[in-house]
């Protein structure tokens, strides 16, 4: 396996190093051939190294810096003002080649801002997306985007979004032919706005992706369709909502299996099965959306994700890494757009 190297922000996200730093050492140890370039705060980061093996040592080198960008800050500020922050130093390391992915828990809107400056998106995309993978009752995992990176977006935007998805799907999952949905107000061809339906009309001018039509947002879980398609102000609400359904399901469950002798006694007695229904169900277990259509790769964190859950976007990082996903997205969308300009 060739050797890889990514680029992380340990100071991003609501807990920074004391999160970052021991998923990182899981992703050390997970991974033989990964090299990682810590970027934050040395006096905060080396304390919790002290016990880690040599062997990973030798696989962690750090770039000092205390500046980093806030929560609260607009994405304009963090781009013009924040140029030494552990964020921007981060994406720098993938612009200068120097690493082949970025990972931030940190603010979106400023990750977003500041990749797209300084890594450019792809030939044919006019804007980066963010997307992630949901759970389905088929066991298949949905991806769904933009999840709030372009709150707006036109037809030709929901298009590329289409693409890349499509890409990505193939890529992560291996799937030769995902099948791809815009997410509207209901299945008929007269429904939704123009954008919706001018790019539905694009994708059908489009064989070489597998687009299946509308879908509506009860189906998006069924895992009928591989890959579900919004504007970000759509996806952002979809995804927030279906993550506080989650919590509440998981919540309820609990609170059930624990009322009554005979209930607890029987929730003791399939407590593996009950485990594995409540992992697949922690929207932690599902947490990682790359920023695609840039030249670079770039992994978003949620903000409040454990060792566990940061340890899951890093994976999607090496995954992505490894399967070249942004040559991966130009070649196909290259090839795509030649089709219909003939």
């Amino acid at each position: 396996m060739t050797d890889l190297t990514l680029a992380l922000d340990a100071m991003g996200g609501d807990f920074g190093p004391c999160i970052t730093v021991p998923a990182t050492l899981q992703a050390l140890r997970l991974y033989p051939f990964l090299n990682v370039i810590m970027v934050g705060d040395r006096s905060q980061i080396e304390p919790l190294l002290r016990q880690c093996e040599s062997s990973l040592l030798s696989r962690i080198e750090i770039i000092h810096t205390t500046e980093v960008v806030k929560m609260c800050d607009r994405p304009v500020h963090a781009l013009r003002n924040c140029k030494q922050s552990s964020m921007r130093l981060a994406i720098e390391l993938v612009r200068d080649n120097k690493a082949q992915a970025c990972i931030s828990a940190g603010n979106t809107g400023a990750l977003m801002a500041i990749s797209k400056v300084l890594l450019k998106t792809l030939p044919g995309i006019d804007r980066p997306a963010l997307v992630s993978c949901l759970p389905a009752v088929n066991q298949k995992p949905v991806y769904l985007l933009d999840l709030g990176a372009n709150v707006s977006c036109c037809s030709e935007t929901l298009f590329q979004f289409a693409v890349m998805g499509s890409v990505l799907c193939e890529a992560v999952d291996k799937n030769p032919s995902p099948k791809v949905a815009l997410l509207n107000v209901g299945i008929e061809e007269i429904k939704g706005n123009d954008q919706v339906q001018q790019a539905g009309q694009l994708l059908q001018q489009s064989p070489q992706i597998n687009y299946t039509g509308f879908i509506e947002g009860d189906d998006i879980y069924l895992g009928n369709v591989d890959v579900i398609v919004c504007d970000g102000f759509v996806g952002n609400i979809t995804l927030k909502t279906s993550e506080g359904i989650a919590r509440l399901l998981v919540h309820q469950l609990k609170k059930g299996l624990t009322q009554g002798f005979f209930v607890r006694l029987m929730a003791k007695l399939i407590a593996p099965r009950i485990n594995s229904v409540l992992n697949q169900m922690n929207p932690d277990h599902y947490n990682g959306a790359s920023l695609i259509g840039l030249r670079g790769i770039v992994v978003k964190s949620h903000g409040s994700a454990d060792e566990s859950a940061y340890l899951q976007a890093i994976s999607l990082a090496v995954t992505e890494a490894q399967r070249r996903l942004p040559k991966m997205i130009e070649e196909r969308l290259e090839s795509i757009l030649l089709d219909i300009n003939n």
